[in-house]
């Protein structure tokens, strides 16, 4: 009789190692279960973010672009989405809002910001009916933006290059940039011009 309890008490911390075992291994599936369904959900997510989207989640007041080119670059990736995008109007207006926080504040006043975003809106309407996309972009690289100082202001330009393509037929549209350092820092885009080839 006592050889019996013995037996079952050495058994017992065997059948305790064994249960933990099975639940260590099922908590561990259950966790590589639960995070890979949630990377999954989150991955549909991010896949279902357009590039319009991405563009007005940037914060201009907390990450304003450091350099001419940067400023040049993000002013592309708008115009990419005011052009490329199936955008609503609604959509279209925060996109002009948002590019135009790159504009100078002379080259904003040239125009209210409803004059603005109509002759935006026509623009778009008259690229997209024949046809136009800005299939690439291309800036200058940072050692050739030039920096100059005049009428007590300091400037830059820069230039880029867009791809623009019309069925199966690419045009090439070169335009020179002009942006003047504002008084908070910012290099803001005082105007551009198509150059001539």
């Amino acid at each position: 009789m006592g050889k019996g309890k013995n037996t079952e008490a050495k058994q017992n911390p065997v059948k305790l190692l064994l249960i933990g075992c099975i639940l260590v291994a099922l908590l561990v599936g259950f966790y590589y279960y639960v995070s890979r369904k949630m990377g999954v959900e989150s991955t549909r997510e991010t896949e279902t973010i357009t590039q319009t989207q991405q563009v007005l989640l940037r914060n201009l007041e907390a990450h304003y672009p450091p350099s001419p080119k940067e400023v040049v670059k993000y002013y592309c990736d708008i115009t990419q989405c005011f052009y490329n995008e199936e955008n609503e109007d609604a959509q279209v207006r925060e996109l002009a809002l948002q590019i135009r926080k790159l504009y100078d504040r002379e080259l904003v006043a040239n125009q209210t910001e409803e004059e603005y975003i109509q002759n935006l809106i026509s623009d778009i309407a008259s690229m997209k009916q024949n046809g136009l996309v800005i299939s690439s972009y291309s800036t200058s690289s940072s050692t050739d933006v030039e920096y100059f100082s005049q009428d007590g202001f300091e400037w830059a330009r820069l230039y880029c290059s867009f791809s623009i393509r019309q069925g199966s037929t690419l045009i090439n549209s070169n335009e020179q940039f002009l942006l003047r350092l504002d008084e908070n820092g910012h290099w803001k885009i005082y105007g551009w011009q198509l150059v001539e080839e």
